[in-house]
């Protein structure tokens, strides 16, 4: 089941977005006259499928990818005259039918995610204000001069940011200089932070966290006795820096119930406190002193009208944050590296099936929404690119020569397969790296 496991998964997930989305060409052209000839999931040699009115409804070889063939719908078939083919309609007309396939795909995305708040999904917690708890030895954070207990009031043109917020800028901002402005006890200072790329993940780094609080203090436990409260950040443990919540139990592990010096940050000032952690009966959490750390996320359930809005805030979020990581690869300050292909996808949909319905039902949302977004590029052979040449062509009030066309969508296809060469590299190398 090694391979066979991601393979049926992503087929499921890239099936279900194929059919969603050709479903949008299809009814389109249905709407404004035109007749559709083939109705296909999969590319390839026909499999089995049914004839329905003029069209083929088939399954074909293939299954990564799926295609409406339309009446006339290149140009200089010989049917393009023909009152029913996709070139005799106007071009408002043919805009519509291609628009409508990537917006079948954004209220696939919409869709899901409402059902799912409806259900109960994951929504990220409030994580307050940016407080730096500690910065890296060597890293540009420490360059820059930046020190524990920092206060982010900005980062780039972000003011008053949430951690999500400065770990968003640090990612998609590699070799490129931040300008920060933190408060220090009274002080109010204005630096410039530049992440460096990190090779493994191909995003920028700075350095600092600021992410590790503590949620919850239990009643008689000995974080309760030695004065620890919610809220407070942890800065070291035992004179380490804390980067995850993971050197806060691996420490409190190692201790075999000695005393641990924790330092944290209250109020924005850095405060020391010893806790002695006791046994407990769960051998993989031998030791414990009391505490429940803030989790980056909370369940919650709600009805239609509030999960409707919830969904199209979440959707518009991730549709911010594709452009900006696109235009950060433009820009050379994300590495194409981060792209993903069909193995990669294959990955993440085996990992979400295995964590339950939400977490598969989510991803397919969040690439529903990533494939609209890449269809509606202006790249010849994406429906972008299509939609592309007739905007310019209703400009110019007169149809391209077919020369030209048939050039462009040549120059388009071998773009594309340079791009499904580049992202499967990309995933191989991911898992070999990782290996």
């Amino acid at each position: 089941m090694g391979f066979l496991g991601p393979a049926f998964w992503v087929v499921i997930l890239l099936g279900v977005m194929i059919l969603v989305h050709e479903l949008g060409h299809f009814w389109a052209a249905l709407s404004v006259g035109v007749r559709v000839e083939t109705f296909s999931i999969g590319f390839g040699p026909r499999l089995f499928g049914f004839r329905r009115g003029e069209t083929d409804f088939r399954i074909s070889a293939i299954p990564f990818g799926g295609y409406v063939r339309m009446l006339g719908e290149q140009p200089g078939d010989n049917a393009a005259a023909d009152p029913e083919s996709f070139q005799a309609k106007a071009r408002w007309q043919r805009a519509i039918v291609i628009i409508a396939g990537p917006l079948m795909n954004v209220l696939l995305a919409v869709g899901l995610i409402t059902g799912l708040y409806m259900y109960g999904f994951p929504k990220e917690a409030p994580s307050g204000e940016a407080l730096i708890s500690s910065v890296a030895t060597s890293s540009p954070a420490e360059a820059a001069g930046l020190k524990s207990g920092d206060r982010i009031l900005q980062i780039g043109d972000k003011q008053q940011p949430t951690w999500q917020d400065v770990v968003t800028q640090e990612a998609l901002n590699a070799n490129h200089a931040l300008p920060v402005v933190v408060k220090r006890r009274d002080q109010v200072l204005h630096v410039e932070v530049t992440p460096k790329m990190d090779q493994k993940e191909g995003v920028g780094v700075a350095g600092w966290r600021g992410d590790v609080q503590i949620a919850e203090v239990a009643n008689g436990s000995p974080a309760k006795a030695a004065g620890l409260q919610p809220g407070d950040l942890f800065v070291d443990v035992d004179g380490q820096p804390v980067e995850s919540v993971l050197t806060v139990q691996q420490a409190i592990f190692r201790s075999k119930g000695k005393p641990v010096e924790l330092d944290v940050m209250r109020n924005n000032k850095r405060q020391r406190f010893t806790v002695s952690p006791v046994a407990t009966s769960n051998p993989k959490l031998p030791w414990r002193i009391g505490i429940a750390f803030r989790a980056p996320m909370q369940m919650v359930k709600l009805p239609a009208g509030p999960a409707l809005i919830e969904s199209l805030r979440f959707n518009g979020q991730n549709a911010t944050m594709i452009f900006q990581v696109l235009r950060s690869i433009v820009a050379h300050r994300v590495s194409p590296k981060t792209l993903s292909g069909p193995i990669g996808i294959a990955q993440m949909s085996s990992d979400a099936a295995k964590e339950g319905p939400s977490s598969f039902l989510g991803l397919m949302a969040i690439v529903s929404l990533n494939l609209a977004i890449f269809n509606l590029l202006p790249i010849p052979m994406l429906d972008g690119g299509t939609l592309l040449l007739l905007v310019i062509e209703m400009l110019m009030q007169r149809e391209m020569s077919l020369q030209v066309k048939d050039t462009v969508f040549k120059l388009g296809f071998v773009f594309l397969m340079m791009l499904v060469v580049f992202v499967i590299y990309n995933d191989i190398s991911r898992i070999l790296t990782r290996s």
